[in-house]
């Protein structure tokens, strides 16, 4: 079975979701998945609570921590919840300052806290401590999570606004993005991420050229992420897909 990925809303959150909240963006899904997310994260709660396999356990708490704060009816569970990764993801690192995993799963959750915190000072001011954990976690093991390190610095740069207001580059992210597709060319989140930069950028060449890439992928990544635990990606990701093959018909049709 493949290793469940961490979802990329960590990033868009701290500067999008947390004008709504956690309770809004958690309205519109499905009542299953976030069942399954509370049930996934108690578990590792009760795991982590008499473990045998330390970072086998810790690991689990931190990745179903930050899934179970996507699903969050409230910008108070999701804090609860966050703070509850980012206190495992510490334990861990104390332990194993070079767990490149610990890092990562620091970054995602301090991401879901300074979502759950904003609009404040504080919350941008955890901005940077994200971006130093990605950093490191990419120096230490690129790639876990499917180049995860790499996709969320990438997507870390899109988003954010640039300077002054905080570290949004449009360089950095394509920096990340592409390495992020070298690293793991079979992962469709990857190539999503660079597609919608490409787009946004209005680089017509550079979209086609990684729709190709995408197009030619989805057929065989329908077969190899499967099961019950990839059904909120792949609704994410056909949801993101959509716009973006509406607009390769678009600059595909003859003109007149």
């Amino acid at each position: 079975m493949l290793p469940k990925p961490a979802s990329r809303a960590v990033v868009a959150g701290i500067f999008f979701l947390s004008l709504i909240g956690c309770s809004a963006a958690a309205a519109e899904t499905n009542r299953v998945f976030y069942l399954r997310a509370e049930a996934a994260f108690h578990r590792a709660e009760k795991n982590f609570s008499s473990p045998t396999n330390f970072p086998a356990a810790a690991l689990e708490l931190a990745r179903t921590s930050f899934d179970f704060t996507e699903l969050a009816t409230n910008t108070t569970q999701c804090a609860e919840i966050a703070k509850r990764g980012i206190g495992v993801c510490r334990t861990w690192l104390a332990r194993d300052p070079q767990a490149g995993a610990a890092h990562y799963y620091l970054a995602m959750n301090l991401g879901k806290l300074a979502e759950a915190e904003a609009p404040s000072l504080g919350a941008y001011k955890l901005v940077h401590e994200v971006e130093h954990e990605f950093t490191t976690a990419a120096a230490l093991d690129v790639h876990f999570d499917f180049a995860g390190p790499a996709r969320n610095l990438g997507e870390l740069y899109f988003q954010a606004p640039g300077w002054p207001l905080s570290i949004g580059s449009n360089h950095k992210a394509l920096e990340w993005f592409e390495r992020a597709v070298t690293l793991a060319p079979d992962y469709p989140e990857n190539l999503l991420n660079l597609a919608e930069a490409r787009l946004k950028w209005h680089q017509t060449k550079e979209f086609l050229a990684v729709m190709e890439k995408l197009e030619l992928l989805w057929p065989s990544a329908r077969t190899r992420f499967t099961g019950e635990h990839w059904e909120r990606d792949w609704l994410d990701w056909q949801t993101r897909r959509a716009p973006l093959l509406a607009e390769l018909a678009r600059l595909k049709k003859p003109q007149p």
